[in-house]
């Protein structure tokens, strides 16, 4: 094989290493290798790559609740370098936007926006739920977050669930302004009729934005207040 051709194909798959990671959140060098059907020393081999591209990194695996016997598995992360990578849609514009929003009007007029840039998705999200039976909310809510391009999955979680979105379009926007993530779970609080609680966000540096769905009864509907009050 040509030598181009074969630098060619070690680029796409090094870009389905990274996709999956993108896709999947934080993974393992076996779990990538089982996932894409390689070997794991070609794995581990553009795994290398990418950590001196620095477009991703390693870390101890985050684990929520009791932890198990032996060390941490390590797992890998895009770094904001790899993200960038996949063209997130945030920029210096929407920073700047952000600010001057926040100097004219405060903090209460950033979450006043944040409100209102998601009430069109809830309104769209609403439509779905309400077709979806009670057991199924979120996966369908999963699903539609995927759609917008948040690479989102469902995963039991002790009593009840984790909603986890491993791509975040706007995480350097709402590093800054929290309000952003803080919206966001309101209204999934309100879709599932439901006290979520966010664990973890992109934004804040983690690998995934994990959001903890209980799995008791619905309860009435929160205001955007006490909905907030919950991801602090």
């Amino acid at each position: 094989m040509p030598h181009g051709a074969a630098g060619a194909r070690d680029e796409s798959t090094r870009d389905r290493v990274a996709r999956s990671i993108l896709t999947n959140g934080p993974s393992s060098a076996a779990v990538l290798a089982e996932r894409l059907e390689l070997t794991p020393a070609a794995v581990r081999r553009h795994l290398d790559h990418l950590l001196d591209e620095g477009l991703v990194e390693s870390r101890e695996e985050r684990v929520y609740g009791p932890r198990g016997r032996g060390r941490p598995a390590k797992v890998f992360v895009l770094t904001d370098s790899g993200r960038h990578a996949f063209h997130q849609a945030y920029d210096d514009l929407a920073a700047t936007a952000m600010r001057f929003i926040a100097e004219a009007g405060g903090d209460d007029a950033v979450a006043e926006f944040a409100r209102r840039r998601v009430s069109e998705v809830e309104e769209r999200y609403r439509e779905l739920l309400a077709q979806a039976p009670e057991s199924k909310k979120a996966e369908v809510l999963a699903q539609a977050l995927t759609a917008d391009g948040y690479a989102a999955s469902t995963a039991e979680a002790g009593h009840g669930a984790q909603l986890c979105q491993h791509h975040c379009p706007v995480a350097h926007v709402a590093a800054q302004f929290p309000q952003l993530c803080e919206a966001e779970t309101e209204v999934f609080s309100r879709l599932l009729g439901k006290h979520v609680q966010r664990l973890a966000t992109i934004a804040h540096g983690d690998g995934v934005c994990t959001t903890h769905i209980p799995g008791a009864s619905p309860v009435p509907p929160v205001s955007d207040g006490e909905a907030a009050r919950t991801t602090r």
